[in-house]
């Protein structure tokens, strides 16, 4: 199967009844911004280079944001941080994302997170967790040629464990850790979420490093 025809059955999911009513809702009542936007309001499918070496992996959509563009980390604080990030690294082809269609494209990176839907209050349960594992089971079995895993946050570095077959205690998350694998590396990063970035626990020049570290490991 390729990527195209799983993200289309993927963005048909309505396994998680929470989940579903409130992406629903969030579409609907909008926020005053966006209130012109048609928004997604359906599962979030990964965004990238079919090819990449990079995985970059997200806890969930945000509700705003890719709830509201349907591309992952598009349209919110946290893409404002990535995408430019992204670019000053030479993995993408511009430091914006606002939208599908907006002309990014992305080298050798591709994008995707724990849960496909915005989740309330941005927590996830542990039954959303387990039940969106198969899509990343699926989704990142499409992606043969990963060289680096870089999991955003806890939460999603323990459910790249999960997909890796690893055990947590093992390899316990911290900022800036990497991890051999047998064909390849588990890198941790903190979250690039707005409560993060605006309190200064992760910096761009933090960020940039982590960045720096995954190309290292793969040997760019």
């Amino acid at each position: 199967m390729r990527l195209e025809a799983l993200h289309n059955e993927l963005v048909a999911c309505r396994r998680c009844a929470r989940l579903v009513a409130w992406r629903e809702q969030v579409g609907q009542e909008k926020r005053a911004a966006y209130r012109s936007w048609v928004y997604w309001a359906r599962p979030v499918p990964g965004f990238g280079d079919p090819e990449a070496w990079l995985l970059i992996f997200g806890l969930a959509p945000g509700a705003h944001g890719s709830n509201r563009t349907g591309r992952p980390f598009t349209g919110d604080a946290s893409g404002d941080f990535l995408y430019p990030a992204l670019y000053r690294a030479g993995l993408a082809n511009q430091p914006s994302s606002t939208h599908p269609g907006d002309g990014l494209v992305l080298r050798g990176v591709y994008i995707t997170a724990a849960v496909r839907c915005a989740p309330p209050g941005n927590r996830p349960t542990a039954e959303e967790l387990a039940a969106c594992a198969e899509w990343t089971r699926r989704e990142l079995g499409l992606l043969g040629r990963v060289r680096v895993y870089l999991a955003l946050g806890r939460i999603a570095h323990q459910a790249l464990l999960g997909y890796l077959g690893l055990p947590r205690a093992a390899y316990p998350f911290a900022h800036g850790r990497a991890y051999r694998l047998k064909e390849a590396f588990l890198l941790c990063s903190y979250h690039v979420s707005r409560q993060n970035t605006q309190t200064g626990r992760l910096t761009a020049a933090m960020f940039d490093q982590v960045l720096a570290q995954a190309k290292a490991l793969a040997g760019l």
